[in-house]
């Protein structure tokens, strides 16, 4: 089976082959293989949003430019401290244009790339996937501590592609410290970093060692520990249309002679000032060991990520379980009095080789392998197990780096993914299930001139299985990107972007069936789900304006057999009931960001930085797709100074009134937030203190992206400090 996928790869992929057999390689530089493990100067004047202004710098092997990832923002250690009030990569990343996140929980968020998100968002560490199962459900949390990262690139553009068709609307790339990559200069170094708040009673704290044990073996340990409490938030807990719905219902009880009950419900829409069981508690532990030979290095690494959070219930809603429909359920109690919690863990080893070829052809071979043992436990209650999910899955990529010296610059490589699934419990919504996945992938750019061309082709086989249903589906999907760039205009780079991309549905989209009490929904899935294509268009501009830098993309795709998640206005087991759905699709929308000093002076800089996202998304009969962020904008000012940086900044969201069938709307918003960080070594830039406050205005906000806008704001006015130690 396997022979005859890679026969047809290679007559549907010829450029792919054409390019792997002329493949004519590069060098890379000693500095980039060495740049995600030392730490970084801040003495350079940097775009506070994330943004990598004119240069784009990405992990992808083989090129300096990669145009074909128009849309890339990169996060170093010092924005990551400035949003580190959150555990979830989601929340963090919601300042970037165009990134939103799901905010499904502050124990559980995702981040939503040009209003796409699950399926279609890659999140990944050092180019392979986090083996996790928050992909498959807003409630399941990527295993990520933000705290211990030295960068996060956030990828969006047709070469995305090349980290599978499940990145189809865009990636977010995790770089950390885990397998040393270099020898400390001294005889250790330390990284640490503890951090408090207010609206959260948060308290957390990290720290990293390494260590060289010899000339060329390094040996790296950190962890981290995450405590808070319920969130406050700046007014009602619930949306106006759902209170209303409540109060309504209180005066139903009142009609029937229901007093206590009526009551109940006028609590739950009167409940303001914090969302209960919006805690949450988590803990890492990872140790690796770095070979470094030469220009080759080789390293492993295991790693165990615990947390426990609540998952906030919708007020009002009852659900039972344990028995037929009519049959006597013997007094079991409604789940509505019940927090539900979930509880998860996760086991992962990884593997990561760099190997020097010479100054041949090709010049690098990169190797990644990654093994993931994963369970997470929904609790319906103190003690009380509801399901168990168990996902085992392993997956390696290797990518053959060309030589810069001839006309191709690029990679060429293969990736393999196997996932075991189950789910276990009286709530099993989705039946056990194996995927799995190949594919041949490859990267080329040509032409030092004004002009450059680049081409990115991938070919991907997916097999899913539902063992217990008899069910099996193949997919086999196809996805190519080519790009022009201009660089006639000094110090800006100008292009467009045309791709074809194909994505498999997932095991949850094809065989969902059943109640899913976290979600607190009833999702069916659809096994006859056909392969989603899209046709994309993108341009860009960016680089420098005076002494500023600028970006600027418009992008365009047109889905066929897209695949949603829809609300359907149906209720089963007193739960409403999602489907999945498949419809043609229009996708559009742009992002600008600007960063330009307004004066320099010899002791200190004002900068001021302005950034925008707009995405609009329609179906085939005219409906809006579920869940699209609105129109956002952001504008700051800050002043730096060798000892100082101090930062304030507004973030408005519009209202978004273009909603889908049974999906509500959500008022426009603004956010004001200021920061002061202080250095305080002249001779150690990388000791950080600071104190920040968020949402000083303590706006009750919310997320149009999230599933449980309606029930969980925004977190109210914040007060929070950390420090960052490096040593």
């Amino acid at each position: 089976m396997i022979e005859r996928k890679i026969r047809l790869a290679s007559s549907r992929l010829a450029l792919a082959a054409a390019v792997g057999a002329a493949a004519i390689a590069m060098p890379a530089h000693a500095e980039e293989q060495q740049s995600a493990a030392q730490p970084r100067a801040e003495d350079d004047l940097h775009n506070a949003d994330g943004q990598s202004g004119g240069t784009i710098i990405v992990s992808a092997s083989g090129l300096k430019e990669l145009d074909l990832l128009a849309g890339t923002s990169v996060l170093e250690i010092r924005d990551i401290q400035r949003e580190a009030v959150t555990g979830q990569i989601g929340d963090l990343l919601a300042k970037v244009p165009g990134v939103s996140a799901t905010s499904f929980a502050p124990g559980s968020s995702r981040p939503v790339l040009r209003g796409q998100q699950g399926e279609r968002v890659r999140v990944l560490v050092d180019g392979i996937g986090t083996s996790d199962v928050s992909n498959t459900s807003v409630d399941h949390a990527t295993t990520i501590e933000p705290i211990t990262l030295e960068r996060i690139e956030v990828l969006r553009g047709p070469a995305v592609l090349l980290y599978g068709s499940q990145a189809i609307g865009g990636a977010v790339n995790v770089i950390d410290k885990r397998i040393p990559t270099r020898v400390p200069d001294e005889a250790f170094h330390l990284d640490a970093f503890g951090g408090i708040d207010s609206a959260t009673n948060l308290r957390t704290g990290a720290a990293s060692l390494d260590v060289g044990l010899t000339s060329n073996l390094v040996f790296h340990v950190d962890g981290s520990y995450r405590k808070s409490g319920d969130a406050e938030i700046g007014g009602l807990q619930l949306a106006p249309a759902l209170r209303a719905e409540l109060l309504e219902e209180a005066a139903e009880k009142i009609a029937d002679g229901e007093p206590e009950e009526a009551e109940e419900f006028r609590e739950a829409a009167d409940q303001r000032g914090f969302v209960p069981n919006s805690d949450m508690e988590s803990w890492t532990l990872n140790a690796g060991l770095g070979l470094i030979l030469g220009e080759s290095t080789f390293g492993a690494a295991i790693g165990y990520y615990d947390t426990n959070y609540g998952v906030i219930k919708r007020p009002g809603l009852k659900h039972e379980h344990g028995g037929e429909e009519g049959e006597d359920h013997g007094g079991e109690e409604e789940k509505e009095e019940e927090n539900v919690r979930i509880d998860l863990q996760q086991f992962r080893a990884d593997f990561k080789g760099d190997i020097y070829l010479g100054d041949g052809a090709l010049e690098r071979l990169k190797v990644r392998v990654g093994y993931s043992d994963y369970t997470h436990t929904e609790f319906e209650g103190p003690g009380e197990v509801g399901t168990v999910f168990d996902s085992t899955s392993i997956e390696a990529r290797a990518e053959l780096v060309q030589n810069a010296a001839g006309v191709l610059r690029g990679a060429t490589g293969v990736q393999f993914l196997h996932r075991d699934f189950s789910a276990v419990g009286a709530e099993a919504y989705v039946p056990p299930n194996l995927t799995d996945q190949l594919a041949v992938f490859t990267l080329q750019e040509w032409g030092t001139g004004p002009i450059q061309i680049e081409a990115a082709a991938r070919a991907e086989f997916t097999d899913v299985e539902a063992q217990t249903l008899g069910i099996a589906r193949d997919y086999e999907t196809f996805s190519g990107a080519l790009g022009l760039v201009y660089e006639g205009i000094e110090g800006v780079r100008v292009g467009i972007n045309g791709s074809r991309a194909e994505r498999a549905p997932s095991a949850e989209e094809l065989f969902s069936d059943g109640p899913h009490i976290a979600t607190q929904a009833y999702e069916v899935g659809d096994a006859d789900l056909r392969t989603e294509r899209a046709l994309g268009l993108e341009a860009f501009a960016r680089g420098k304006i005076g002494k500023g830098t600028f970006n600027l993309t418009a992008y365009r795709q047109w889905f066929d057999n897209y695949i949603f998640l829809e609300k359907t206005g149906l209720e089963e087991d007193d739960l409403p009931v999602f489907e999945y759905l498949q419809q043609d699709a229009d996708f559009w929308g742009i992002e600008a960001d600007l960063s330009y000093p307004l004066y320099e002076g010899d002791r200190f800089k004002l900068l001021t930085d302005l950034s925008a996202s707009y995405v609009e998304a329609e179906l085939a009969n005219g409906d809006a797709v579920p869940r699209i962020p609105p129109l956002s904008l952001l504008g700051a000012l800050e002043v730096q100074t060798d000892a100082f940086d101090v930062r304030g900044e507004v973030q408005w969201f519009a209202r978004q009134d273009r909603v889908a069938a049974f999906e509500t709307e959500t008022d426009s918003f603004a956010l004001a937030n200021a920061l002061v960080a202080w250095r305080p070594l002249a001779d150690n830039r990388n000791v950080t203190v600071q104190i920040a406050a968020d949402n000083l205005f303590d706006v009750n906000g919310r997320r149009h992206a999230s599933f449980t806008k309606d029930f969980v704001p925004l977190i109210g006015r914040n007060f929070r400090a950390s420090v960052r130690l490096s040593f």
